[in-house]
């Protein structure tokens, strides 16, 4: 139920920012609210398109300012979300939802699962990579800038591109289509400001059914994401909607992918750094933990180096201990 299209000219409000600081902020409100007003509906009312004009600058000026490796007054939060509102009115460009990375090589010092490859071993250097992308569906959804619905897919793939007596196949991939209303809020705890809330259904499956390597689970989630200074993190938890025996390809999967998982990033300069962690909370104290080091490369894309070490890397391998380490580019980070 979205009120005010933002299909505002970014090329003329980017000319505007380009102009001396002492006029920047009126020529480019008056700009954004002429157009604004041309396209608004008869409902909307001037305090409405003033806050989404505001919206729109600050992230122009976020843009400017990384472009010019300057620092902003926004929190890395703040950043990403003003980020993402610059574009989200043009139908071409993609909203990042997680890390988009290609790993060129990721040795597994454990040694590759082979379930994924029904008589094969497999190598033990393979390249993983993860396309993830979201959507906003319904946005102001109660009418107060709060609420949003967003879809979100995310695809990771194991690739044995090294092995060549193979044919290179594919190991394993990993499907997971989400959806989640998304609500801002304004908490404050020990320091750190809770920013959203989310509350969704996620799917997660590796798209075989019907076969012994099937895997597949359904899970309602709720997250929340908060930040302070330059940190940020998520803690989510997820409740496993049950499935009948008969059709249960994976009944214990919750033992070894536990029932939260955290994410910590610290973003420093150009660089950021993250940590994931998630656990059953259980005797044997099975879980996975992940680390994350996105540094500068070249224009488009960031140097990538992945840990991984625990349970539940892929859905194949969800009930193998896999110890891995990985390198190559990266798209976008977790902000």
């Amino acid at each position: 139920m979205r009120i005010i299209p933002l299909k505002f000219s970014l090329t003329l409000l980017a000319t505007c920012l380009l102009a001396s600081p002492s006029v920047v902020s009126a020529l480019s409100m008056e700009a954004c609210l002429a157009i604004a007003a041309a396209e608004a509906s008869d409902t909307t009312t001037v305090g409405e398109l003033r806050r989404n004009c505001e919206l729109q600058i600050n992230a122009l000026q976020i843009m400017k300012a990384e472009a010019a490796d300057k620092p902003t007054p926004y929190t890395p939060v703040e950043r990403r979300y003003l980020r993402e509102l610059s574009i989200r009115d043009n139908r071409f460009a993609i909203t990042a939802h997680r890390p988009n990375y290609l790993l060129v090589a990721a040795h597994d010092t454990s040694g590759v699962n082979p379930a994924g490859l029904p008589g094969t071993v497999g190598e033990d250097t393979e390249s993983k990579f993860q396309v993830s992308m979201k959507f906003p569906l319904i946005e102001n959804l109660f009418g107060n800038g709060r609420g949003d619905i967003y879809a979100a897919y995310t695809n990771r793939s194991f690739w044995q591109v090294y092995d060549k007596a193979g044919s290179s196949p594919f190991r394993e991939t990993n499907h997971e289509p989400e959806i989640w209303l998304s609500w801002k809020t304004d908490w404050h705890f020990s320091g750190f400001h809770n920013r959203i809330l989310r509350v969704g259904l996620n799917h997660q499956s590796n798209g075989r059914g019907g076969n012994s390597i099937s895997r597949s689970w359904n899970r309602i989630f709720a997250e929340f994401i908060f930040e302070r200074s330059n940190y940020a993190g998520s803690l989510k938890t997820w409740w496993r909607i049950p499935e009948d025996d008969a059709e249960d390809d994976n009944p214990d999967i919750d033992d070894y992918m536990g029932f939260f998982e955290f994410t910590a990033v610290y973003t420093r300069k150009k660089h950021s750094f993250s940590l994931m962690f998630r656990n059953n909370l259980r005797s044997e104290n099975r879980g996975a933990a992940q680390l994350e080091w996105n540094f500068p490369l070249i224009k488009h894309f960031d140097g990538y180096v992945q840990y991984f070490n625990g349970f539940g890397e892929s859905l194949i391998d969800y009930d193998a201990n896999v110890n891995s380490i990985g390198i190559g580019v990266s798209l976008t980070d977790w902000l």
